[in-house]
């Protein structure tokens, strides 16, 4: 099956009725008058964590023995980034101290406030603003919280943002608390290091937003996450599984409960439910596509949603296709393999073999290799269209090896079939009208003119995807344990590791990167620039992801939970 993506308060304990009455004073009253009080008493959380680094760890040899001091539960609500902190039933509660609104640093907490850690023998702790985000995780317990209990003040060093704290000179100093690191709410780490926004209120409590970008749960059917998702021009596309069929529905971004029905087709395939749907954007339109039936009797279908919304089918079988001006070009992967299977469908005109282009002793649309003395055969989706011109790997005999997987192009209107490459060629593409092509045997990029001349090696790393992102050529190369590495190619000098081991895969969409990470590791997703630079690293586990515009859809590898964020 073809497939490509194209892929987003300060803490006040209740006061006297005349301190109230201070707060209600113009901000530069406030300032001026009661800055002090403002700093300590709007507790905001610099949930930095360092997520498992033990009590005893932490101040290691050479450190001062850690004083203790008593801190209590918050009596009023709290929201960060308008998720509900529950602190009774929590692992990791709130904490108020002086009162001032502690915040623990665990590796959620920090990252959904766009905070990063980091934590060495020598330096201490460090504290910072990063381009970071998460999702709210609960860290729900079924032990209730004690509502008095004994913190440490550590003895180690630490840095906010660079500069250096002195947290035994601290009004407010950190504190260390079951083992996880926890952060005063004032007015100088809260507002002025990290820049946060709060609001107090009498009766809502206190609530904390960051200016990260924020990751909310979509409230979609528990069964969308089975498969692939999409935002499509202001709709959430998804699907519902009821009574043996997939039910593909569009949901508003104003209303997710006025969802619509698109498309509807059945689940099972013989072999169970088949969850092999996937969408595209093509030409501004989107596409979706699924598998029906059994491995050898069933085939692919490709449909499209109309401008009404409603979803029809476009082509079915196994087969690649494209659009071009001439009508719909028809690349067969039908089995047995067999010479030909080049077809040009004019436009209007139903799907039928009666128009055949190509040389039709060649194998279209196959990458044929060598297997024990046999032929394996797999369907290519490499095949470009420019105007009246089709580029398409093809071979003339599966059983002369020095002859498969070249590069040919044809002639819509004449029928002229040329090889433009020769040389066993794995995957090809093409790019501001020159061919980009990794070749079998050394598994390393190329580029040439459109007619093949001048041909240049591009990469020093095999690669198995590439792309060109704002100018500069990016590509994959194999890495440990089915993973890939990303470089950024260089026209001079070795090419630049931009990512190592723990990429699962990486969609290239408007000017940036997507990698989806390995699970295990510390983020699920990183969002690089064209220049190959960390733009947002995302700490959720994720299984799947679809890109649109400025829109980012994730579905959590924890929960099956259809995620969102905006990009920066």
């Amino acid at each position: 099956m073809h497939r490509r993506f194209f892929f987003s308060e300060l803490r006040i304990l209740p006061m006297p009725k005349q301190k109230l009455r201070r707060l209600r004073l113009k901000y530069s009253e406030i300032r001026r008058k009661e800055r002090d009080q403002v700093k300590h008493k709007m507790a905001m959380t610099a949930a930095a964590a360092v997520l498992g680094l033990s009590l005893a760890g932490f101040p290691g040899k050479g450190w001062a023995a850690d004083p203790h001091v008593t801190v209590t539960l918050p009596k009023f609500t709290v929201k960060f980034n308008g998720s509900e902190v529950k602190s009774e039933f929590r692992q990791y509660p709130l904490l108020v101290y002086k009162d001032i609104t502690y915040v623990p640093m665990t590796w959620y907490d920090s990252r959904l406030l766009g905070l990063e850690t980091g934590w060495s023998a020598q330096k201490g702790l460090s504290i910072g603003k990063g381009n970071v985000t998460s999702s709210y995780a609960p860290y729900a317990s079924d032990t209730r919280s004690r509502a008095s209990a004994r913190a440490a003040v550590p003895s180690f060093p630490v840095t906010i943002n660079g500069k250096a704290v002195d947290n035994a000179k601290e009004a407010y100093p950190l504190l260390l608390f079951n083992n996880i690191t926890y952060f005063p709410l004032t007015w100088k780490f809260a507002h002025d290091e990290f820049g946060w926004d709060y609001r107090w209120d009498a009766a809502a409590g206190l609530s904390i937003t960051s200016d990260n970008p924020q990751v909310k749960v979509l409230n979609l059917p528990a069964s969308a996450g089975e498969q692939e998702v999409a935002f499509f021009q202001g709709y959430y596309y998804y699907t519902e599984l009821k009574e043996k069929y997939y039910h593909i529905y569009r949901s508003p971004e104003t209303d997710l409960k006025a969802r619509e029905p698109v498309y509807s087709y059945e689940a099972d395939t013989g072999y169970g439910n088949n969850k092999s749907l996937r969408f595209r954007v093509v030409n501004d339109e989107l596409h979706f596509s699924y598998h029906r039936g059994g491995a050898i009797m069933g085939s692919d279908v490709y449909g499209k949603v109309g401008p009404d919304g409603k979803g029809g089918v476009e082509q079915q079988g196994y087969l690649d296709y494209r659009e071009t001006p001439s009508g719909t070009l028809v690349i067969s992967h039908g089995v047995p393999p067999h010479s030909g299977g080049l077809y040009l469908m004019p436009q209007g005109e139903q799907r039928t073999y009666d128009h055949a282009i190509g040389d039709p002793k060649l194998y279209y649309g196959w990458h044929i290799s060598a297997d024990d003395g046999g032929r394996s055969y797999s369907g290519d989706s490499s095949t470009t269209v420019i105007g009246d011109e089709v580029y398409v790997k093809a071979s003339p005999d599966p059983d002369q090896p020095d002859r498969l997987n070249r590069i040919y192009r044809v002639n819509l209107k004449t029928n002229k079939t040329v090889r433009v490459v020769d040389a066993d060629v794995q995957s090809f593409k093409i790019i501001d009208n020159k061919l980009y092509y990794v070749k079998s045997g050394d598994q390393l990029l190329y580029s040439a003119q459109l007619d093949g001349s001048g041909e240049q090696k591009r990469s020093d790393q095999r690669v198995r995807t590439f792309e060109i992102v704002d100018g500069q050529l990016f590509y994959t190369s194999p890495g440990a344990n089915d993973t890939v590495k990303l470089y950024k190619a260089e026209s001079s000098g070795a090419d630049e590791l931009v990512l190592g081991d723990g990429i699962v895969s990486v969609q290239f969409l408007n000017g940036s990167m997507l990698c989806k990470l390995a699970a295990g590791g510390d983020y699920g997703l990183k969002i690089l620039d064209g220049n190959g630079e960390l733009r947002l690293a995302v700490a959720d586990p994720v299984a799947g992801a679809w890109a649109y515009g400025d829109r980012l859809l994730f579905i959590s590898a924890a929960g099956g939970e259809i995620k969102e964020l905006k990009l920066p």
